[in-house]
């Protein structure tokens, strides 16, 4: 898979992320997929779901090629944890 240059700061891609979450991704995919990643590509508020984060990015590659991708692990507040810190589901 080829290596896509990040056009904006880590600050904008969260931000600019999780607006497009918030705004019109999770109502379309939280429901049926609690625990699965969407990839949102942030400029074109186009997303793929999978079981991780490489499954989502190459669904979403595959139609956008230069996607500039923000992960959500839907139902959570983390996409990916580290060691044991209890649940981190979103209630």
């Amino acid at each position: 898979m080829a290596t896509t240059k990040l056009k904006y700061s880590k600050e904008e891609f969260a931000e600019k992320g999780n607006e497009l979450y918030e705004s019109q991704v999770r109502e379309q995919v939280e429901k049926d997929n609690l625990g699965k990643i969407v990839a949102i590509d942030i400029e074109t508020g186009a997303f793929e779901v999978a079981e991780d984060s490489l499954g989502a990015i190459e669904k979403l590659r595959e139609r956008f090629p230069e996607a500039q991708a923000w992960f959500v692990r839907i139902g959570h507040r983390a996409v990916h944890k580290i060691g044991f810190a209890g649940s981190t589901e979103i209630k």
